[in-house]
């Protein structure tokens, strides 16, 4: 054979193998026995061994497994992956198509049902049809590149079938049958190795080896629900578009379903948990997606989550014991949490000894004492917590808990604002509990964005005493990072170039990572287009500020009485709770001592001008939607220079919304309420900068 023949036999075998897999894991319904599927394999690898400048990368034989890898690269979803709302009842199921059927304007609304896989959540992403990424969900907009293990699973085509869009990102997940669970633990025990507590586990632990060859010999498979960034044309309805996914070869659950309202929705929960335990896979609960593809986008996002999405989950698995303790844990925002201490007990898959009871009202309504037997299911699948007390089994000597009027770490006062369901240590940035949470916080991608300033690394600087809080960050050097525990020099001087970095911050970035209690970008962000400074928020009358939104509300009241044009408020989306955090925060002189030392150490805050030099479009508000050549910030803070009001959300008082490529539902309302829309060349054209595409 000349290695013409050989190329021509090569594609035959590919094709004929790439047909049987699409049979096997895609329709379920293989046409050939194993073995004569395996001589095919053999053939084609005997081929390639003979031929090899005639592999190619979507070859089967390239399952195998490359060599092993020192890291995982992050990768940024260009559309983010983001993670959906639960529901634990029918009535919050209920609501939700009641939120459905009023934010879109329809009077009936179909759904598609799936199975909610308890996997890792994975983004496939395909040009010309060939795989090139693969990638975690990470933190929703950042991943980590598991390419080379993901082209180990066989059921995921590293080539799709038919006429593929230019670019398709897939979204799924990666999960672990019963069955091939049930045969790795086994060669687990076999080989003296420590068995995995549950598929999930055992299917993150495999995608995530260094080695890909570990991953190759795990039995993981793939499923498919949805689709990320996307350069070609899908179905105008979510169950089409996995329908038109299956026939390019993906895997799609075959238990799913297009249903017609929320009572059908509900019934698709009640049998898919009746046979919950028949599956061939674990599963957590079932998703609730609207079909529409045009109401998912005029529904749009809330948060970090779709509005037109649900994931409706089962209750978890109960056990009994005993509660031996309760104690108190101070979270980043000082929040004090009650903590069961319990005898050992296995819940969900795992050996369970704390449980949350969230909070005093909690815990006084279900009347938790120490020593009762008490009834533990991890909620969601994920946190332990308690359920109810077993009262027939209370003991005579149970004991009432009383929440501290101190915290137990740095003794400030313990406080609950009125209203307010969690009770808080006063102490802020300078309580001990709340530091390592804190500077993680301030530290994270959004806050300051310390590249490098990761969990564990945090914890030894905390417990060596060479960070009390965040201000001392700034006082680390090189050689003092350099003697930590895997650091190195030249990831020691990483860190210290990032930290020297950080420096130069907005001022909306510096608010939100202080980490004040009920505190988030948007009411940083609002806050910083407020007060224009750092100086003007630390001394501002928040009594006073209360006092002149309840009265400007109070007038609006009247004025829509009189159909009259309402009155500006000021601090716009902030409530009475939210200013008290603000006054009790920097009415705290060691927190106004932290950011002293803050300032003092080189931090420059990004201020936005109170009264731009250029007022062209002064008056004017604008929303920014979609991608464009340059970052939003950069947009952002051409339009405020030239004093115009850059807004989160389209309103009747928004004058332009820029929308640029792949925007989102701020789109669909503009259109809706008449608001000119501008391109990236006509925003350009405003600013009278150079469209630079």
């Amino acid at each position: 054979m000349d290695q013409a023949d050989a190329q021509a036999r090569l594609q035959a075998l590919r094709r004929e193998i790439a047909d049987h897999d699409y049979r096997y894991y895609v329709q379920d319904a293989p046409s050939i026995p194993d073995a004569e599927y395996d001589r095919l394999i053999e053939e084609l690898q005997a081929l390639e061994a003979e031929y090899p400048q005639l592999v190619t990368p979507d070859s089967p034989s390239q399952r195998v497994g490359g060599t092993p890898s020192a890291a995982f690269t992050p990768v940024r979803h260009m559309v983010p992956m983001l993670s959906l709302a639960n529901a634990f009842d029918d009535e919050a199921v209920r609501d939700f198509g009641r939120r459905v059927r009023e934010l879109a304007g329809e009077a009936a609304v179909d759904y598609h049902c799936e199975p909610k896989f308890d996997g890792l959540a994975i983004s496939l992403l395909y040009r010309q049809g060939v795989l090139v990424r693969a990638a975690t969900r990470g933190d929703g907009s950042t991943g980590e590149d598991v390419t080379a293990n993901v082209r180990t699973i066989a059921c995921v085509p590293l080539r799709l079938r038919g006429d593929a869009p230019a670019v398709l990102e897939v979204r799924g997940e990666v999960y672990m049958p019963r069955e091939g669970f049930l045969r790795l633990n086994a060669e687990q025990a076999a080989r003296g190795d420590k068995p995995f507590v549950n598929p999930r586990n055992a299917a993150a632990g495999s995608l995530r080896q260094l080695d890909p060859r570990i991953t190759a010999s795990r039995p993981l498979r793939f499923y498919c629900h949805g689709y990320g960034q996307v350069e070609g044309t899908l179905p105008d309805r979510h169950g089409d578009v996995l329908s038109a996914l299956e026939l390019l070869g993906l895997p799609v659950c075959p238990q799913r379903r297009r249903v017609a309202d929320i009572d059908a929705c509900l019934a698709y929960y009640a049998e898919l948990g009746a046979r919950r335990a028949e599956l061939p896979y674990d599963i957590d609960g079932v998703v609730y997606k609207v079909d529409r593809l045009d109401l998912q986008r005029r529904l749009g996002f809330v948060a970090r989550a779709p509005r037109w999405a649900l994931a409706h989950k089962f209750p978890a698995e109960e056990a009994v014991t005993v509660l031996e303790n309760i104690e108190v844990q101070i979270g980043r925002t000082g929040a004090v949490t009650p903590v069961a201490r319990l005898a050992p007990v296995f819940v969900g898959g795992v050996t369970v000894t704390n449980a949350t009871l969230h909070n005093e009202d909690e815990l006084r309504r279900k009347d938790v004492r120490v020593g009762d037997s008490v009834v533990v299911r991890r909620a969601g699948d994920v946190i332990p917590e308690v359920v109810r007390v077993v009262t027939e089994r209370r003991p005579v000597d149970a004991r009432v808990f009383e929440m501290p009027a101190q915290c137990p770490v740095c003794g400030s006062d313990i406080v609950r604002l009125d209203g307010e369901a969690v009770s808080r240590c006063s102490g802020g940035l300078h309580c001990p509990a709340q530091v390592k949470a804190g500077i993680a916080h301030f530290a994270s991608r959004r806050a300051m964005d310390i590249d490098g300033l990761g969990d564990k690394l945090i914890e030894q600087l905390v417990d060596r005493g060479l960070v009390r809080d965040v201000a001392d960050i700034y006082t680390l050097d090189a050689a003092t990072v350099a003697g930590l525990e895997r650091m190195a020099e030249k990831s020691a001087a990483n860190l210290v170039a990032a930290i020297e970095a950080s420096k130069q911050v907005t001022l909306a970035r510096f608010v939100f990572a202080l980490g004040i209690p009920q505190v988030g970008e948007e009411i940083a962000r609002i806050l910083a287009d407020h007060f224009h400074s750092l100086g003007a928020i630390r001394s501002a009358d928040w009594a006073a500020l209360a006092q002149e939104k309840k009265e400007i509300q109070k007038e609006n009241t009247k004025r829509r009485g009189r159909k009259e044009p309402l009155a500006p408020v000021p601090l716009p989306g902030i409530g009475e709770h939210i200013i008290t955090s603000l006054s009790t925060f920097f009415g705290d002189g060691r927190n106004e001592s932290v950011i002293e030392r803050l300032l003092e150490h080189g931090i420059t805050l990004e201020t936005p001008a109170p009264e731009p030099a250029d007022s062209t479009l002064a008056g004017k508000t604008f929303v920014i939607t979609g991608t464009f050549s340059r970052s939003r910030e950069e947009l952002t803070a051409a339009l405020q220079q030239r004093g115009a009001r850059v807004t989160g959300s389209v309103s009747r008082n928004t004058d332009f919304v820029a929308v640029g490529d792949n925007p989102g539902s701020k789109a669909d309302k503009a259109a809706q309420l008449g608001i000119a829309t501008l391109d990236e060349a006509g925003l350009m054209a405003i600013l009278e900068v150079p469209d630079s595409r």
